[in-house]
């Protein structure tokens, strides 16, 4: 009887090599990864004459069914936990999408056309919506006059602006009051600019967050403070209300803080504007509101202090306190018939 010796270092070999495959053939075989948020940013820099949006936005939030090796499914899994989310980069030139007008961009071959995507050895299986509407507006050069305003988006009296009027690319259906690119002060450069001319870039906002940014800055230079404001303190003598049509006739308002509504209003302004605020027929104005009639709180609300426009797009007058909070009810008046 012949004994064979069993060859127990060529069985583990088998058994490795045979483990190797099924994991090598497990790795290679796709995963997928559904609803995986993304963004569709605008290229602006590829079309500077264009404005390019997605309905007036410069980017669109999409979902999409990524499939790929496990080990790049693994990676944008972890991006994923991280926060992370792909961004795809929109270039209407190349999109043939270069002429003014509107369009419908098809976004699952856009999508699978990207070399990032193909890159990191994915693929794009689906993407939801479907479709993107592109709205494409030719720009044309024109002459902006150049304007400062605060963190409230309100006009500020400068002293200089060098140069007061630049040229910048705007829609061609822009005129008149349109036809101005601001620049931004923080309380901190206005008081900034009255000792030194300081350097900022002006701006345009095409859409709401649609800005585009001049080509070189102005230098601004803002009056004294000294020579502009002074403090004084005014009382407000009468009231006024707001109604909507809606409440209007029906209700009456009764303050019950009365004393603190109309009392001392201290303010910082010119003695021009000064003058003029204590002219207007009502320095202070309470609004009421349509949920008002039905709200079972207490009714409080802080007071519109009613500076002229004049001063205050020039920033001769600002409120130099906090504002007062009116404690009021409504009350239901007698309905009127009709004659």
């Amino acid at each position: 009887m012949i004994i064979r010796k069993i060859n127990y270092g060529k069985i583990l070999a088998v058994v490795f090599i045979t483990v190797l495959i099924w994991v090598w053939a497990d790795l290679a075989l796709d995963e997928e990864l559904p609803d995986k948020t993304a963004v569709i940013v605008i290229d602006e820099s590829a079309t500077p004459k264009l404005w390019v949006s997605f309905n007036q936005s410069r980017a669109a939030d999409i979902k999409i069914t990524l499939s790929g090796p496990h080990a790049a499914i693994a990676e944008e899994k972890r991006k994923l936990r991280r926060g992370e989310r792909l961004e795809f980069d929109f270039d209407a030139a190349q999109e043939k999408m270069d002429e003014p007008g509107s369009y419908a961009l098809t976004l699952l071959p856009f999508l699978q056309r990207n070399k990032e995507i193909k890159r990191l050895g994915l693929k794009v299986k689906s993407c939801e919506p479907e479709k993107l509407d592109v709205q494409v507006v030719g720009l044309v050069k024109n002459s902006l006059i150049v304007e400062c305003i605060d963190e409230n988006r309100t006009s500020l009296k400068t002293e200089s602006i060098d140069p007061s009027k630049i040229d910048m690319l705007v829609p061609e259906d822009w005129s008149g009051e349109k036809l101005i690119a601001r620049v931004f002060l923080r309380r901190r450069e206005i008081d900034q600019a009255r000792l030194d001319p300081i350097e900022k870039v002006p701006y345009i906002e095409l859409a709401p967050r649609q800005i585009r940014w001049a080509a070189t800055p102005v230098k601004i230079t803002m009056p004294p403070d000294e020579e502009l404001l002074a403090d004084h303190t005014i009382t407000a003598t009468t009231l006024g209300f707001t109604f909507s049509a809606n409440l209007q006739g029906k209700y009456g308002v009764v303050v019950t803080n009365l004393d603190e509504v109309l009392g001392a209003i201290n303010i910082r302004a010119t003695a021009d504007a000064k003058r003029a605020y204590e002219h207007v027929p009502y320095q202070v104005i309470l609004e009421i509101r349509d949920e008002d009639s039905t709200s079972t709180e207490p009714l409080r609300r802080e007071l519109i202090y009613n500076f002229p426009d004049q001063y205050l797009r020039t920033d001769e007058i600002r409120l130099n306190q906090q504002p007062v909070t009116a404690r009021f009810e409504l009350v239901s008046l007698p309905a009127v018939e009709a004659q």
